[in-house]
């Protein structure tokens, strides 16, 4: 396989990883903080959403494909299956919400200003995310016993 038909394999892979995982992970997080009472914002919202007006849901997803690439992309290159849960893991919970922290959220015309007491909902939901992108991209290997 030739490199760049590696890279776009590996952010193929990515983006359908990513987007599961903002599905299953982000979001099964997130209804859970919602249910105990954490956050007040339920999971797996079908509000439509600027500009497009697609459901909530599909462009939290969609964006979190994107990061899945950019996450595929940059672990390809680590070695070490615990190097790159604990990659994915930093890489999630940090870069993910710094930028919705402070390019989204301005974006859309508010102010984040940082709290402890509420820093780690979103750090732990991207963490998570992170996680799972990762359990998704190992997903035909972890079905099949390879290593």
């Amino acid at each position: 396989m030739s490199p760049s038909t590696s890279s776009t394999s590996a952010a193929l892979r990515g983006f359908v990883a990513g987007f599961a995982a903002t599905l299953v992970f982000h979001q099964g997080l997130l209804e859970l903080y919602d249910l105990a009472g954490v956050v007040s914002h339920p999971a797996w919202g079908m509000r439509p959403v600027p500009p497009f007006g697609v459901p909530q849901l599909i462009s939290l997803a969609f964006w979190g494909g994107l990061w899945g690439v950019l996450l595929a992309l940059l672990a390809r290159a680590l070695t070490g299956s615990g190097t790159r849960w604990l990659f994915a893991a930093v890489f999630g919970a940090i870069l993910p919400t710094l930028v919705a922290w402070y390019v989204v959220v301005p974006l859309k015309g508010g102010h984040y200003v940082f709290s402890l007491a509420t820093a780690w909902i979103g750090l732990t939901l991207n963490g998570l995310w992170g996680l799972g992108t990762e359990f998704f991209l190992r997903w035909p290997r972890l079905a099949t016993g390879r290593r």
